[in-house]
């Protein structure tokens, strides 16, 4: 894992790169790789490297370059197969000097061009420069594990990164607010697209190449997963084992490493399947880290100790309260580059800080709610437009207008909120039942949050309702995980890289695994959702090596009591950032929406999801756009809250 970053501008405008610039651009990028750093200039073209050391510790340093230095690699991430791929290519006459992972995509760059990354298995984003044709290549991995950035400037000049900040830093360009994207952001948690939320800079998609040569750029696809069913009735039994045999070969490429590893164990289903696994593969243990609140409501310590009894794991936890939580919010920003989508991002920081202390790579089970239907959203839909479309032939529309009068006037708040998400009282279709359903500002409330601006065309589900448009994927269930693959997966792998990056620790993603993937979506519904059972084919698989406990609960999610905190000691922060003179200057959001907002909440309303977003919105606003820097009122905010809090 490692932080890259470069610049590259056309010959023509006589313009060559500044190491010093090129350098501050690197060190921001310190908290990625803190063991090594790098930068190579030659006239026009600069790359920046920083090193998280895994593999080939003494023979790794970057950029690195062929024999005779006509292309040059910067590169984050790990490749799986390349000690495979190595011998294939030495096999044809390729000589290595070290063995490192990074050699391998040089070399498979030499033979294969533009078509290196069909070859490789791993989470990857590389920056490649090709001094015979004076062309950059750059490249992500096929699910999004990790991160790459970039600006092209009106004169041709491109500027890359794994964060926003290091294109910021190199002084380019001024941080600006893309409004265009706030839709997207405000339903959706985070940008999903290719859009960030700062003006003109732009992240290359999951699965993209972007060429750059002569100041133009070519960005184009080079894999998408498939939903087409296998033909013929194979038994259950036969896919489960097909299942488990590439979820046990993902989990054995994953604990590839010179350095030592451990895992996030949660108690879920996901993190013990991987536990389970590495149990039978590393004698003696593995290190495993846990974190949780101090609240009962918040806190699943009992099962994540459960699991590391059964697995005879050397177990690590850590505590946090409501006063460290916000402490750590506006680095945490930062960090981020944008609002943090996810409350749950603050404790994964904090676990990452606690297993960088015994390790420099860990295992995580993101990604197998969105490869196996894990969330009650999937079933919840496919349930509620069932039961619409038998609702519609059994009334008249004039009787559902009734109901839904009498649901939103005589109902009492608690009950009303969770009946109006049911096929009672919203559309029968996939924007009303799904996207706006479990968004955090729907259509309906951007329309009345958004102040002064033109929103009667307000569509944030665009990307999600293509990715739909643009799968094989036939079955409504397929539907919803091809539009999630493809937006709110790569919002949490953003989350999972960014929060352990912060602490300079690697996070890998067994379950996301290209060739698990490519088998999972091909799997036949029933075994993704079976009735009211999730991940059916997980615990099928799982059935004898978890205990019974963690097999059969329900999925949580991350529990964070941030309703609570928000209604109590630190509503505060309500007050100090979204009914501020300077948040309300902005002209941005209706204050009088918000502010209702608030004091519903304080006075048990539930709008939780919302005001965290425009909380974190608002912070970012200041340290990024605003350019407080030091940040002096956030940090005297927190101060005074935590003071409270006590």
């Amino acid at each position: 894992m490692c932080g890259i970053c470069g610049v590259v501008s056309p010959k023509r405008n006589n313009q060559p790169v500044d190491p010093d610039r090129l350098l501050r651009m690197t060190d921001s990028l310190t908290h990625r790789g803190p063991d090594d750093a790098g930068i190579y200039v030659a006239g026009n073209v600069g790359l920046g490297h920083r090193r998280l050391s895994i593999v080939d510790i003494a023979g790794g340093h970057q950029p690195m370059a062929n024999e005779d230095q006509s292309i040059w690699i910067v590169f984050n991430g790990e490749i799986y197969n390349h000690a495979e791929i190595r011998r294939r290519l030495e096999a044809r006459g390729h000589k290595y000097r070290t063995s490192s992972d990074t050699e391998t995509i040089v070399r498979l760059y030499e033979e294969a061009g533009e078509n290196v990354t069909e070859a490789l298995r791993g989470m990857f984003a590389f920056a490649i420069y090709d001094t015979t044709c004076d062309t950059v290549l750059l490249a992500r991995d096929r699910l999004g594990i990790k991160p790459l950035y970039y600006y092209l400037d009106q004169d041709g000049t491109l500027y890359f990164s794994s964060e926003i900040k290091a294109i910021l830093e190199y002084g380019a360009i001024k941080a600006r607010l893309n409004s265009e994207a706030l839709p997207d952001y405000l339903a959706n948690r985070a940008t999903s697209g290719e859009a960030t939320l700062f003006e003109r800079i732009k992240r290359l998609p999951p699965a993209h190449i972007l060429k750059w040569r002569r100041g133009r750029i070519f960005i184009r696809r080079y894999w998408k997963p498939s939903f087409e069913k296998a033909p013929g009735n194979r038994p259950d039994k036969a896919y489960v084992d097909g299942f488990t045999g590439l979820f046990e070969e993902s989990v054995r490429l994953h604990l590839m490493s010179d350095v030592p590893l451990g895992m996030f164990l949660s108690g879920g289903i996901d993190s013990c399947a991987i536990a389970a696994s590495i149990a039978e593969m590393v004698p003696g243990g593995i290190k495993t880290f846990s974190v949780a609140f101090s609240e009962v409501e918040a806190n699943e310590l009992e099962f994540a100790r459960l699991a590391s009894r059964r697995f005879h794991t050397d177990h690590h936890e850590v505590i946090v309260g409501a006063r460290q939580f916000f402490d750590a919010l506006p680095a945490l920003v930062y960090h981020e580059d944008e609002p943090i989508a996810h409350p749950s991002s603050v404790p994964l920081y904090f676990v990452s800080t606690l297993a960088a202390q015994h390790v420099k790579v860990v295992l995580t089970g993101e990604g197998s709610d969105e490869l196996l239907a894990g969330y009650d959203k999937y079933r919840k839909t496919v349930y509620n437009l069932k039961l619409a479309s038998q609702y519609e032939k059994l009334t008249s529309e004039q009787a559902r207008r009734l109901v839904r009068h009498i649901i939103m006037t005589r109902l009492p708040y608690q009950l009303r909120r969770k009946i109006v998400r049911t096929f009672l009282c919203i559309e029968p279709d996939l924007r009303s039942a799904y996207f706006d359903n479990f968004s955090v500002f729907s259509r309906d409330w951007q329309r009345r949050i958004l102040a002064g601006r033109a929103v009667p065309e307000l569509d944030p589900y665009g990307l999600a309702l293509d990715s739909i448009r643009n799968s094989d994927a036939k079955t409504l269930l397929d539907q919803l995980l091809a539009a999630d693959m493809n937006t709110y997966l790569h919002e949490l792998l953003m989350k999972q890289d960014q929060m352990s990056m912060a602490a300079s620790i690697e996070s890998r993603v067994p379950f996301l695994d290209h060739k698990l993937v490519e088998y999972a979506c091909r799997l036949p519904v029933h075994l993704k959702l079976n009735n009211l059972t999730t991940k059916y084919v997980l615990r099928k698989a799982m059935r004898g090596r978890l205990p019974a406990p963690i097999l059969k609960r329900r999925k949580m999610g991350f529990p964070v009591p941030l309703r609570r905190w928000l209604a109590g000691p630190f509503n505060h922060l309500l007050s100090e950032y979204l009914l501020s003179p300077r948040f309300k200057d902005r002209g941005i959001f209706e204050h009088k929406v918000v502010s209702d907002m608030v004091s519903g909440h304080c006075r048990g309303e539930d709008h939780t999801e919302r005001l965290w977003t425009l909380l974190n919105f608002e912070i970012w606003m200041r340290r990024f756009i605003d350019a407080d820097r030091a940040d002096r009122g956030t940090q005297q905010t927190w101060r005074s809250v935590a003071a409270a809090a006590r």
